[in-house]
C-alpha cells in the first residue's frame, strides 16, 4: 500500500532535513547506496529539492526552504518510500572519492571502500610513481576510473565494461570532470576486449553476489542492473576471470586490486594457494584483496607439474 507524503510546513533547511529523516526512519528502508543512515540521505534529498550546493551547507542550513522545494521534497520522499528507489537514482547524482558522479538506472550507484585507497593515492600499498597505466574493469558509471585519473594525474586509465549503457554514463562522467584525454571507455567483458593491453594496476569492483542471494537482496538493490551484482552460482565468476587473466595483462611489478565484499571467505577458500593481502579501511567496508603479478607467477610455478 502506497504511503502518501505531504509537503512539510515552510521551515528552515536544517529543520526540513530532520523532518525528512523522520519520514525515512518511519519506513523499513535499506541504506547502502552512498549513505548508511536516514539523516545523510535526507540531507541529499533536501539539497537536491532546493537546488543547494553541498559545499554551501553552513550558510544554507538556517535559510528557509521555499514552498516549491518542499513540494519537490515530498514527491522525492514518496517515491523513495513507496518504490524503494535508491536516493541517488532520484537525484541523478552522488559522490565518490569526493567527486560528483551522475548516475541513474542502468548502472550501479557508485560506492566502494576502494574510494579511500584512491584518495590516498594507494599509499603505502603501491608505488604511485609506477602507476602509469590503469584499467578499471566493470567501470559502470566510471567512478573508479575517474577517481584514479583525478588523484593520479600522470596515469592513463581505461574504463572497461560489458554494458554499452554503462559506458554511455561513464562517458558523461568523464566529460563532467574533463578527463577525456586520460580516461578511455572500452567495451570489454573482463579481459575480452583488452587483448594486447598491459597495465600497472588492474582495479575492479565486479559483481560478487551468489545468484540465489541476489534475488533476495533488499528492494533498493533490485532496481540496479543484475549484471552488476550477481556473479554465478557461488558469486565468484568475475573473480575467476580477473585472476585467470591478470598475469597476461599486468606489467612486471603490477598488481590486481579487487573488491569481493561478503565473498571474501569464499575467495580465500577457493584459492588457498594465493597470498591475498586483505585490506582494512578506516572508513568502513572490507572484502578487498591485493595481489601482485609476481605473487601470481610464483603460485603458478608452484602448481606446475
Amino acid at each position: 500500500m502506497s504511503a502518501p507524503v505531504s509537503p512539510p510546513a515552510v521551515q528552515t533547511v536544517e529543520q526540513a532535513i530532520g523532518w525528512a529523516a523522520g519520514v525515512l526512519e518511519s519506513h523499513e528502508l535499506c541504506y547502502g547506496h552512498g549513505t548508511d543512515n536516514a539523516f545523510d540521505e535526507a540531507a541529499a534529498l533536501v539539497f537536491h529539492a532546493g537546488g543547494y550546493a553541498h559545499e554551501d551547507a553552513a550558510t544554507v542550513y538556517p535559510s528557509t526552504l521555499l514552498p516549491a522545494a518542499a513540494t519537490i521534497l515530498a514527491a522525492l520522499l514518496e517515491r523513495r518510500v513507496n518504490e524503494r528507489l535508491p536516493s541517488a537514482y532520484l537525484t541523478g547524482r552522488t559522490w565518490f572519492a569526493g567527486l560528483e558522479m551522475r548516475c541513474g538506472p542502468g548502472v550501479l550507484v557508485p560506492r566502494s571502500p576502494l574510494a579511500e585507497l584512491i584518495v590516498e593515492r594507494f599509499h603505502p600499498l603501491l608505488d604511485v610513481s609506477r602507476l602509469h597505466r590503469i584499467v578499471d574493469i566493470g567501470t559502470g558509471s566510471g567512478c573508479i576510473a575517474i577517481a584514479c585519473a583525478h588523484y593520479l594525474p600522470e596515469a592513463q586509465v581505461d574504463a572497461a565494461d560489458i554494458s554499452p549503457a554503462a559506458l554511455e554514463r561513464a562517458r558523461e562522467n568523464i566529460a563532467l570532470h574533463g578527463l577525456q584525454d586520460r580516461v578511455r571507455p572500452v567495451l570489454a567483458d573482463h579481459y575480452a576486449g583488452l587483448e594486447g593491453q598491459r597495465y600497472d594496476l588492474i582495479i575492479s569492483n565486479p559483481p560478487y553476489v551468489p545468484a540465489a542471494e541476489a534475488a533476495s537482496l533488499p528492494a533498493e538493490y533490485l532496481h540496479e542492473p543484475a549484471i552488476g551484482l550477481a556473479s554465478g552460482e557461488d558469486g565468484l565468476d568475475s573473480a575467476r576471470a580477473l585472476l585467470a587473466g591478470a598475469i597476461t595483462h599486468l606489467n612486471p611489478g603490477g598488481a590486481l586490486l579487487v573488491e569481493v565484499g561478503d565473498s571474501e571467505a569464499a575467495v580465500a577458500a577457493a584459492w588457498p594457494e594465493l597470498p591475498f593481502l586483505w585490506l582494512e579501511f578506516e572508513q568502513g567496508g572490507g572484502g578487498v584483496f591485493l595481489i601482485t603479478r609476481e605473487e601470481l607467477l610464483a603460485a603458478q610455478a608452484r602448481k606446475a607439474p
